[in-house]
């Protein structure tokens, strides 16, 4: 029998601005977004339990849009439709904004400044609007015109609040502002991340993203982690995770980013991973993965062994910083450089690639010192891939919390807060020194000389050049050609005349296209040539003969603590009494 009502959940997941105000889009993105596969779960399964009655039928629909142009015209003709046929007053859906983070915020008002002027019932979620309610007395501004435009806001996480949430904006009683900050839920048995085929296959490589746990142990100060989902491990069971990860693989899905910010101190790990084991070793199954893990995952008893058996081929690594003082300033005092790489050279034994975070910005960060830092990190460290951050003070980060309590200056664009932009003062560096030697960072790591370096380990360890030589293109190619960091980029800019930013003027057509045109030869003939050389070197490595080693690649000992240059040119800052009382 046909249900007498319809009531639309549409979730977009927003992109956000690029410097000339231009909406950030693929026509494939790399990065799968968890929030809306969390989010679209959750939906369906309101939907499946009737959540607002018997005779009312939720069609839910997901867009992400860094790999997706937002039909807007046709979200609103939808809802507007299935309130019509209503006649009672009861709205026809809802628009939730999702994942938002801080630089994705005036992009996800934009869009629901739109969506308002139709009528249309708007919320808004993620880490920008959870963080300030977490870490500050009032609402910012940004978020004060939100509710001032009848826009739902919603800090925390979603599981078991959904539907009630569904309920309020059908019977038109919500709040205006969800705050359920402290009460983070349980993630036994609860709802597991879904994303339907037709979502996932706009990704490269039809890549999957699900949280197998969430929160983190540590107190970095720079971490909106910690005050968003807690420093407590909270965790799916493996009963969950084999479950979500068999549906994905009958969608053909065999590739996962688990977004765990540190997969290491998911306390449920080791059942999680025998899972994966049983599943490609006695089944066959073909899946492999990517995780997040700290510094000091390698002493966790067999931990790495038992991930390579799971599936990982790639690792993402918190590395930050090598300058102890730096470290201590920011509570980062779980690194320990001394284990940097006994710690590279465990992922390294198991033929997975590594990727590390470096911030650059730290209290003790100069122009110079970041220079030889890299030149370090070269020469010391065996990392495959390190991408480059602004030290950023996010809103829900303990940095943000006081310089905004202090009254220090912090640029009040939030499309900027992408960790690619200097947005405050520094002790020790101008803004555009400190932008500067962040742009620069890049090209000072990807040296041609270091790419044959980093093939030359990659070849010595059983790891294919040619695997490092694509990463080496998406990392340094795209933040060179196409100017976005690669965390956020894609296969094939998509720029959208008329999809500029809210106080831009719509440039004319004659202006706008051929500039585009001359964009696009100049970007892909940039990283053509850039691949061309690259694949110049990979040949060079091949025809070398085997047996190459160097100091990165040394196995480690108790006496390498005074021949370190990292350990011997920045010593450790003592803590303070403050610190050393935690």
């Amino acid at each position: 029998m046909a249900t007498a009502r319809k009531f639309h959940v549409e979730l977009i997941k927003p992109s956000h601005y690029d410097d000339d105000g231009y909406v950030i889009q693929w026509q494939k993105a790399w990065i799968p977004s968890n929030s809306l596969a969390c989010l679209y779960g959750i939906a369906l399964q309101a939907a499946a339990d009737k959540a607002l009655g018997p005779d009312v039928e939720i069609a839910v629909d997901g867009y992400d849009e860094t790999n997706t142009i937002i039909p807007l015209a046709d979200i609103v003709r939808r809802i507007c439709e299935a309130a019509q046929s209503a006649g009672d007053g009861a709205p026809g859906g809802v628009v939730c904004l999702v994942g938002v983070q801080s630089n994705q915020f005036p992009r996800a008002m934009d869009l629901a400044r739109r969506l308002r002027a139709e009528g249309i019932e708007v919320a808004i979620g993620g880490f920008h609007v959870s963080g300030c309610l977490s870490m500050l007395a009032e609402l910012p501004p940004d978020l004060q015109e939100a509710v001032d435009l009848g826009i739902t806001l919603f800090a925390g996480e979603a599981e078991g609040r959904f539907a009630p949430f569904l309920s309020d904006v059908w019977h038109r009683r919500s709040s205006g502002v969800y705050n359920y900050m402290n009460d983070l839920p349980g993630l036994q048995q609860a709802v597991t991340p879904f994303l339907p085929n037709r979502i996932v296959e706009r990704y490269i490589q039809c890549i999957g993203a699900f949280d197998a746990g969430r929160g983190c142990p540590f107190q970095c100060s720079f971490c909106t982690i910690i005050n968003v989902q807690g420093r407590k491990s909270r965790w799916r069971d493996a009963d969950d995770v084999e479950r979500l990860v068999r549906d994905m693989l009958a969608q053909g899905v065999t590739r996962f980013f688990i977004t765990d910010d540190n997969f290491a101190r998911n306390r449920n790990w080791e059942p999680i991973f025998d899972r994966l084991i049983h599943m490609r070793e006695e089944e066959k199954l073909s899946l492999q993965f990517i995780i997040q893990v700290d510094t000091l995952c390698h002493r966790i008893p067999n931990f790495i062994a038992k991930a390579k058996r799971a599936g990982c081929t790639r690792v993402f690594i918190g590395l930050e910083n090598v300058n102890p003082e730096n470290l201590m300033a920011v509570k980062k005092r779980q690194n320990r450089i001394k284990e940097y790489r006994r710690m590279l050279q465990a992922w390294r034994a198991e033929k997975v690639i590594t990727y590390a975070g470096y911030i650059l910005g730290f209290p003790a960060d100069t122009p110079a010192s970041i220079e030889r830092d890299i030149r370090v990190i070269q020469r010391e460290l065996p990392i495959d891939l390190l991408e480059f951050f602004v030290l950023t003070p996010l809103p829900g980060s303990e940095d943000h919390q006081k310089l905004h309590r202090d009254g220090v200056w912090m640029d009040p664009d939030m499309n900027k807060y992408d960790l690619e932009h200097v947005l405050t003062g520094h002790a020790k560096m101008g803004p555009q020194e400190w932008q500067d030697i962040y742009n620069r960072a890049w090209s000072l790591y990807y040296s041609d000389d270091h790419v044959k370096t980093l093939m030359r380990r990659a070849r010595a360890s059983g790891i294919k050049p040619v695997r490092l030589m694509q990463h080496v293109l998406q990392f340094h190619g795209f933040f060179k050609f196409e100017r976005v960091h690669p965390l956020q980029a894609g296969n094939f800019r998509r720029k959208v005349r008329r999809s500029r930013r809210s106080g831009l003027p719509i440039e004319s057509p004659l202006v706008f296209y051929p500039r585009r045109v001359w964009e696009m030869v100049t970007t892909y003939g940039g990283l053509a040539l850039y691949a061309w050389r690259l694949n110049r070197i990979r040949k060079q490595v091949q025809r070398e003969q085997a047996g190459y080693t160097d100091l990165a690649l040394t196995p480690v000992s108790d006496d390498d603590e005074e021949t370190m240059e990292m350990l011997q040119s920045a010593k450790p800052a003592k803590p303070t009494a403050a610190v050393a009382a935690e």
